[in-house]
């Protein structure tokens, strides 16, 4: 696919993000895109391998290996490189429900198994998925799909986050009676509010949300199933259910402190300033403010990125990032060869806008925190760490490198523990060992007939393009056990 010598003609190339100095001061996209040009170059790339792992969509323990879409990714690499960018979206539509997402805030796990990346850099393939939905919208081409038939069935899916919406139009497009109860004021789960507006402008969610609504799909926000929505109901008006309730009991941080004023969940942070943006550009002033706060987030990975981006566009004194994690490194090592998702230091806008601000990384690795002490008001003042050892295996605190760090606000950003429990007991449903919905991948049926769950809340948490395959999957199932 592509040019046939393209991979030994062209280089790898991205289209500059808007610079650090530039996006600080406001809260739009810092992504941009080529002009078709420079696009179809780097689809040019594509090397036409015999067998292309970018869309293997392979789980080997806790390894991924290519695209969990199975996106047709070398057929629409050529299209965009023969300029056919409406075929192109074509193909991209028969597997991704949601490009637009996936195209900004997944981690391209297929660039990962791109073959050409295993002696030059990858094909740019999440950029190139991307630029097709963003022409295709622009060019007003991405149309309302109305179902030819409705099956007259009705299917309640509960939450409303990539795994719900995906699940919501597959099933849609069945014929079948679609109604997805979110508990916010807006729809999209995480993608709403849990991933910052820099990264996922939520103009791109919303403008999804109103096409499922054109194509049939019911949306009631403000409903949480088991407190303002009894279960009995639910369970009395719908034909099937599926679960999409997300893994979102925060990871708590145990150590002394860790109740007082100014320590938050990361999660919590974010969501209310993304909320607080789009309701009244913060001048609600109803968000978690660290404008001229010294920082520290405990714990790495993408959502402590988005505290660090976030809290230097609200002005903070200083943000550090604490991972007990070692440093990764740049390079593959010899236990994560190709085709695995490859295990790199990578450094991300939130790094890169510290840096500018402050003049250097914030991340500090094999460093935890001890204790947080408060002044006589209850508030964080400071906070103790200590660096840490895993050479046996477990974390263990090296002596004499305490330190104690002036800070008035810690956001703790350290993962999480599994679905909120309460639906579940309601429903009485089995659970697994990590207290996660218990459903089978294959077909996500819980123990309770007609009810099905998909996502982070039966596989843990998880990626965006994991849980819209898990919803892809789940409306699979639920088509076939409404047609028995």
């Amino acid at each position: 696919m592509g040019k046939p010598t393209g991979f030994l003609e062209y280089d790898r190339s991205l289209p500059e993000d808007r610079p650090p100095e530039e996006r600080i001061k406001d809260w739009d996209e810092f992504h941009t895109h080529f002009d078709i040009e420079k696009l179809q170059i780097q689809g040019a790339r594509c090397m036409d391998c015999g067998v292309p792992f970018c869309h293997a969509g392979m789980q080997i323990g806790r390894t991924s290996i290519g695209c969990p879409l199975n996106n047709l990714i070398p057929e629409w690499n050529d299209l965009v490189y023969r300029g056919d960018m409406e075929e192109a979206y074509k193909r991209l539509s028969l597997t991704a429900n949601f490009p637009e997402f996936t195209g900004r805030v997944c981690p391209a796990l297929c660039e990962g198994s791109c073959t050409l990346g295993m002696h030059d850099p990858a094909v740019t393939i999440k950029n190139i998925e991307c630029h097709i939905i963003d022409t295709m919208f622009a060019e007003g081409k991405v149309k309302p799909r109305i179902p030819a038939r409705s099956t007259e069935k009705r299917v309640a899916v509960v939450g409303s986050g990539p795994a719900g919406l995906a699940c919501a139009d597959m099933l849609n497009q069945m014929g079948h009676k679609v109604t997805v109860f979110e508990r916010h004021d807006r729809a999209g789960g995480l993608l709403m509010y849990g991933i910052p507006n820099m990264k996922l402008d939520k103009r791109v969610v919303e403008r999804r949300i109103n096409l499922m609504q054109e194509e049939g799909v019911v949306f009631k926000m403000n409903t949480e199933i088991g407190k303002n929505y009894p279960v009995v109901k639910l369970v009395d008006e719908f034909d099937a259910i599926v679960l999409c309730i997300g893994s979102t009991r925060p990871r708590p941080l145990t150590v002394p402190g860790a109740e007082l004023n100014g320590v938050h969940y990361a999660v919590d942070f974010l969501t209310k300033n993304t909320k607080s943006l789009l309701d009244s550009e913060f001048k609600d002033r109803q968000f978690i403010n660290p404008k001229g706060k010294n920082v520290i987030i405990v714990g790495g990975g993408d959502t402590g990125t988005d505290c660090v981006g976030t809290s230097i566009r609200h002005g903070c004194k200083s943000v550090t990032q604490l991972e007990i994690m070692p440093e990764l490194s740049e390079t593959r090592t010899p236990s994560n060869p190709w085709p695995e998702w490859p295990r790199l230091k990578k450094t991300d806008y939130g790094q890169e806008e510290a840096i500018y601000v402050f003049g250097k990384d914030p991340r500090e690795y094999l460093t935890t925190i001890t204790k947080i002490e408060g002044d006589e008001k209850g508030c964080v003042s400071k906070v103790h760490t200590v660096e840490v050892s895993w050479e046996t295996g477990a974390p263990v605190p090296v002596p004499g490198t305490e330190k104690v760090r002036d800070c008035d606000l810690v956001l703790v950003a350290m993962g999480f523990l599994g679905p909120e429990q309460e639906l579940l007991e309601q429903l009485t449903l089995a659970k697994d060992a990590r207290s996660n919905i218990k459903a089978s991948e294959a077909t996500h049926k819980t123990s309770m007939k007609g009810i099905f769950a998909a996502g982070d809340c039966r596989r843990g948490q998880s990626l965006v393009v994991w849980a819209i395959r898990e919803g892809r999957q789940a409306a699979e199932a639920v088509n076939e056990y409404l047609s028995e």
